[in-house]
């Protein structure tokens, strides 16, 4: 990139830091910041094809590198050879990475060898759960990081806890609402096949390894979900499919199971759904964006203040827990401002064009 305009490089590799870049790269633009995006193909479907690219306007990748599949320590380490070989040509001013998938720590070794300086979006989050593997790569990319853009004053706070403090810890909001804010009005309906669409419904996404590879957690799950009143909606995962038929287990009769869904169709099912179960991060957000109670599939999570907040409740793998939820739901979100106003992405680009 010739000149003096700023030159910023992102890697992305998973469906929602596709979201996320889709806001920053439009502010970065704004701000009259230079960037090209790096694609690690971590996730590829057909959801995150041409078609997804143009429905939400997002700038399509200057490098897809199409590595997926294999060991973390394998993708991870293709990643970052594969990246370098960019950077090494590019030499752009910043790295800007997103979450804590294995891109995102292969955007940030690659970058940090070089001396080149690496930007977290999302950072200080925290589930104190070192077996995640997304746990891993969120510690150690803030902690070699050089900018953090934290969504909430909790992530703030996590960070402080390890020592990590001062300018590079900017509080932004989260860019997650961002989007949310953007689509809403682009919400689209998803094909429901040939039944009609239930008029009300429990939207449910169940995807996660330590889910759907635990015979006794999956089957707790789905047990705990068939005791729903209203129908189940489940866009259902193809390894989560897979694992049912091969664990020999059955979605419950009161379950609707419809194709996976893009962005535009999550947002309308997160909107008309009464109620939200899932073991997906961003999910839990959304359901909270959407004015809607959630109850989380996990043991921990890394959005701790929507516990806090009463609108999220743990429910875990536990049948009754579950069963119990779905009788006496948490309170629907109250209008709570917990994740900023709705321009992370401007402040994410005013910030990087001030530290140069």
């Amino acid at each position: 990139m010739s000149g003096s305009m700023m030159h910023v490089t992102t890697v992305i590799g998973a469906r929602p830091q596709f979201i996320k870049a889709a806001q920053t790269s439009r502010a970065l633009a704004a701000a009259g910041i230079a960037e090209e995006i790096i694609h690690t193909g971590q996730h590829f479907d057909k959801n995150m094809s041409d078609v997804f690219f143009q429905q939400m306007g997002i700038p399509k990748p200057d490098f897809h590198l199409g590595i997926g599949g294999g060991t973390h320590g394998e993708m991870t380490g293709r990643q970052i050879e594969a990246i370098e070989k960019v950077l090494l040509k590019n030499t752009p001013d910043w790295v800007i990475v997103y979450g804590d998938t294995n891109s995102t720590l292969a955007g940030m070794i690659a970058a940090t060898k070089l001396h080149i300086r690496v930007a977290h979006v999302e950072a200080g989050l925290r589930s104190f759960n070192r077996l995640m593997p997304e746990e891993i790569n969120r510690v150690l990319t803030d902690h070699a990081s050089d900018l953090l853009f934290a969504p909430t004053p909790t992530a703030v706070r996590h960070l402080k806890a390890e020592g990590i403090k001062g300018a590079k810890v900017q509080m932004v909001g989260d860019v997650m609402f961002d989007a949310t804010l953007h689509y809403k009005s682009k919400a689209e309906e998803p094909d429901w096949g040939s039944e009609a669409a239930p008029k009300q419904f429990v939207l449910a996404t169940i995807h996660r390894a330590e889910n759907t590879d635990d015979q006794s957690r999956l089957s707790a799950i789905l047990d705990g979900l068939a005791t729903s009143k209203l129908p189940v909606v489940l866009p259902v995962h193809p390894r989560t499919k897979k694992q049912v038929e091969s664990l020999g287990l059955q979605f419950p009769a009161n379950f609707r199971l419809i194709p996976p869904v893009g962005y535009l169709e999550m947002n309308w099912l997160e909107s008309h759904c009464e109620l939200v179960a899932t073991d997906s991060g961003g999910v839990q957000k959304e359901a909270f964006f959407h004015g809607k109670p959630c109850l989380t599939l996990r043991d921990e999570t890394e959005w701790s203040e929507l516990v806090e907040s009463g609108c999220n409740r743990l429910v875990g793998a536990d049948s009754e827990v579950i069963a119990d939820a779905l009788r006496h739901p948490p309170s629907a979100p109250s209008g709570q401002m917990l994740y900023g106003d709705g321009d992370a992405s401007e402040k994410i680009a005013q910030l990087l064009a001030s530290f140069g």
